[in-house]
């Protein structure tokens, strides 16, 4: 691999899976809201932060909230409001469509690369035992539909290409620090260690699938 796009690379998974990258001497393309002004839910800012680049060997998509400013995962159906919704499916959902409608012209034709979007378990339909957690469980599994969907459309002109949906599992970050609960969480650089393990073993068989940090897949 040589060189590599990490968008959201000013967070915890984002900046790690970047550092890491870099420590293995790949040349990495940082992207961010903080840093670049690069706002994954405008599809102008979109369009103007990836014009000219490149292609890469690999794509990484790691952004996400679990809630809009001010607002808090759902915890029943009655919590549910609009327009804290419509926030979370702009960045969860929208944002990593607009980067995939990029992805023909930033993964090469002719050899193998890959694409990953960090989504979430809890966006598994099948694996959802306890309810709650409406717009994020939602905004997510539509995230996971999307990049079922890219990978079809990419197998057709890139036969070498991989594109997944991974879940990092819990990582402890300010995303997280207040919803970890008694779940186990690793640290951001243990995380990023694990999903390149996984990313280094995919190929194009396994585009369009589900998979977690231990490589394991995901129930739709």
């Amino acid at each position: 691999m040589e060189n590599a796009l990490v968008i959201g690379a000013s967070g915890g998974i984002g900046s790690a899976l970047a550092g890491r990258l870099e420590g293995q001497g790949v040349a990495v393309t940082r992207l961010s809201r903080s840093a670049d002004g690069f706002d994954i839910t405008d599809s102008a800012s979109v369009d103007a932060g990836l014009d000219g680049l490149g292609p890469f060997d690999l794509v990484i998509v790691a952004t996400g909230i679990l809630a809009a400013p001010g607002a808090a995962p759902e915890k029943s159906l009655s919590a549910i409001d609009a327009a804290a919704m419509t926030r979370a499916f702009a960045v969860n959902a929208i944002g990593p469509a607009l980067i995939l409608r990029h992805a023909p012209r930033l993964l090469p034709r002719d050899r193998p690369a890959r694409i990953a979007v960090l989504t979430a378990r809890v966006g598994s339909i099948g694996d959802n035992r306890i309810g709650g957690w409406h717009s994020y469980r939602a905004s997510k599994a539509a995230a996971n539909m999307i990049v079922h969907g890219a990978a079809i459309e990419l197998a057709r002109t890139h036969k070498h290409a991989t594109c997944v949906a991974l879940h990092p599992g819990t990582v402890a970050t300010p995303f997280t620090a207040d919803y970890a609960d008694h779940n186990p969480t690793v640290p951001p650089d243990e995380a990023a260690r694990n999903l390149l393990s996984v990313i280094a073993d995919l190929g194009p068989d396994d585009t369009g699938g589900f998979f977690d940090w231990a490589g394991e897949r995901v129930e739709w």
